[in-house]
């Protein structure tokens, strides 16, 4: 045995783990700092409105430079497609938790959503008709609340006829929309609880 050959052989080894070992920390890092980057940027499109946002206060808020987030995410609006589309698909394993034909727990799982990010889709919707980054991301919400309501109230509505069922779909919409929980939640003050009641009890009025 070549004993040179040996030795190559387990420093070509260490090389190749040290290589492994640094790729890896390298990537860590990088995806750190792109999940700092999103969360400053959704702290600020969640209380500020969205021409007010700039990439400078975001990317002082994630501890890196401009030219970072511009690196990671091209532009502002790049930064609020990749937002849209991280939030979406925690909305989508949340919301999907509610069971077909359960009312009650269909209520608990909406109001839990409503509680978490029911203000920020108040601020953006005030923004929709002016914002086309904001009005992708409403037109994408909207499109799933209703798929929601069709797919948890599926034993009302299919008992129902065409014309039946796109109108009862239609008022399940719009009683199970963020801003009847605004109305309630927001606007009369009531506690969490008893805007839960509350839409509970227009959701079986509408299902009568």
């Amino acid at each position: 045995m070549n004993p040179f050959r040996t030795v190559n052989f387990h420093v070509n080894m260490i090389n190749m783990k040290t290589r492994s070992y640094t790729m890896s920390t390298r990537a860590q890092s990088a995806r750190a700092t792109g999940e700092r980057i999103l969360g400053a940027a959704l702290a600020r499109f969640s209380t500020d409105y969205y021409d007010d946002v700039t990439l400078d206060a975001i990317a002082a808020d994630a501890g890196v430079t401009v030219q970072t987030v511009i690196r990671r995410f091209g532009s502002k609006e790049g930064l609020a497609k990749t937002l849209t589309e991280t939030t979406t698909a925690a909305v989508t394993t949340q919301r999907g938790e509610a069971t077909a034909g359960d009312i009650a727990g269909a209520i608990d799982n909406l109001v839990e959503h409503y509680e978490q990010v029911g203000d920020l889709a108040m601020l953006l919707l005030r923004q929709e008709e002016r914002i086309p980054a904001i009005a992708d991301a409403t037109t994408i919400g909207k499109r799933f609340h209703a798929d929601w309501v069709a797919r948890v109230f599926a034993p009302w509505l299919d008992a129902r006829s065409d014309a039946a069922r796109r109108l009862l779909h239609a008022q399940l919409i719009a009683t199970c929309d963020v801003f009847t929980w605004y109305l309630l939640r927001r606007q009369s003050g009531l506690s969490r609880d008893s805007t839960r009641q509350a839409l509970t009890e227009l959701v079986k009025g509408v299902l009568k």
